[in-house]
């Protein structure tokens, strides 16, 4: 393992080797030749009552768990997900459909190779669901949080890791039981060609992505009143949690790499432990969904390489800006209608898959600094319109990153045509 210390996170923890070793292994797994280069897209929903525009909750008549019963025929019987008795997921070939906590409908779309192809895919999806939804008497809408309803007001799904989430989160910082049951986002995922280029690719997007996140804001409200600020959304995840939210520790120290990646996330208190695919620990305790606010995974997984699914669970409890695993996934954005999802997309594809145009990002960024990139998101959250990231005033990056065409005036509630987020 690399001696050299790139940031000071959890300098008192270590990682087992295997286990990092586990991840690395994940990470160079997703190295692609450029031609095989696709996107992931992850669109999130917000369920609201026809009517009074209240959140609709998982366990009420006719609510999520009822439109998910209802979908289900038209997925693949062999990957509809469980748990506690409850159908919280389902899946079939080209989409996924799960549930964050408050119930929030999530869309996750099969690997597509042009923007364009968001459009026939998420169509296909939405037809089935709004016609049910529609006779259920509520429908679903992209905004960044609930327009009416209070996170009090929202119950939790019954996955077992939304209560332990829920009992950590709801106890240090700020806005995570807000995040958790009435945010919701857009996610795009980037492919990489190796060690370097993901590295690359997670400093460019760590740094323009509240700039992008500006230029695509898509939240008219919070708790039930106009949102006060420019981008809500960083405003919750960064004061959460940070050691396992906004900025990745030590990612522009130019010696960070795969390894210093899966030092920090192993490093971190779990949060909470999945052992349900842990053969050795599963049994031994009353709960496989174990509250782990103290203990990282060194001090709760075997001395053995990680299986897959354990990786995967300790990688989804970190949530920065920009997250790491067999790709790039770019989470700052909004839930955003289909048109601006497209257009965002476009924007990605332009700006990191273009070598031109990310040799670009990459020479006007060049030394760059953790510091600058912090400076950045907090005066665009201060100054709002008037912000100047990096010295430039925004209609500078407007030009300069190709943010035309951003659709802001698309509503992300066709029932509220005249409202946005200003």
């Amino acid at each position: 393992m690399n001696s050299k210390r790139v940031n000071f996170a959890h300098m008192l923890a270590t990682a087992n080797p295997k286990h990092v070793e586990s991840l690395v292994g994940l990470f160079e797994s997703g190295s692609k030749s450029r031609e095989d280069f696709g996107f992931g897209i992850e669109i999130e929903h917000l369920p609201v009552h026809n009517g009074s525009d209240t959140a609709v909750t998982y366990f009420e008549a006719n609510g999520i768990e009822t439109l998910l019963k209802r979908l289900a025929p038209r997925y693949d019987p062999e990957k509809e997900y469980w748990e506690n008795g409850h159908l919280v997921g389902l899946a079939r070939p080209g989409v996924a459909v799960s549930l964050e906590p408050g119930g929030q409908f999530e869309c996750s779309l099969g690997v597509l190779h042009s923007p364009r192809e968001v459009n026939a895919s998420y169509l296909a999806f939405r037809r089935e669901v709004d016609a049910i939804t529609k006779d259920l008497g509520f429908r679903l809408i992209e905004y960044g949080y609930q327009p009416v309803s209070s996170y009090a007001d929202v119950p939790l799904n019954p996955k077992s890791r939304y209560k332990a989430m829920n009992a950590y989160l709801g106890r240090i910082g700020e806005c995570g039981p807000m995040m958790m049951r009435c945010s919701s986002a857009t996610q795009v995922s980037i492919d990489f060609k190796d060690e370097s280029d993901a590295i690359a690719k997670m400093r460019i997007a760590s740094a323009i992505g509240p700039i992008l996140a500006w230029f695509f804001r898509n939240s008219p409200f919070c708790e039930g009143e106009r949102n006060p600020y420019p981008l809500l959304r960083q405003r919750m995840w960064d004061w959460m949690d940070p050691q396992r939210t906004g900025l990745t520790p030590g990612l522009f120290n130019p010696h960070f790499g795969w390894e210093d990646y899966a030092v920090d996330v192993l490093s971190t208190p779990m949060m909470f432990a999945d052992l349900t695919h842990t053969p050795e620990l599963k049994d031994t305790v009353p709960d496989p969904h174990m509250i782990a606010w103290h203990e990282n995974a060194a001090e709760i997984y075997p001395d053995r390489p990680l299986n897959k699914y354990e990786i995967n669970h300790i990688l989804s409890t970190h949530f920065n800006d920009v997250r790491l695993k067999n790709f790039v996934e770019l989470r700052h954005w909004d839930s955003l209608p289909l048109e601006r999802v497209e257009r965002l997309t476009e924007i990605i594809n332009e700006l990191f898959y273009d070598e031109r145009r990310f040799s670009r990002l990459q020479t006007y960024f060049d030394g760059i600094t953790e510091e600058d990139v912090l400076e950045a998101k907090a005066n665009i959250q201060a100054q709002g319109h008037n912000a100047g990231p990096y010295g430039q005033p925004l209609g500078f990056w407007q030009e300069f990153l190709g943010l035309e065409g951003t659709m802001p005036e698309i509503p992300g509630d066709p029932n509220h045509p005249d409202v946005f987020q200003g």
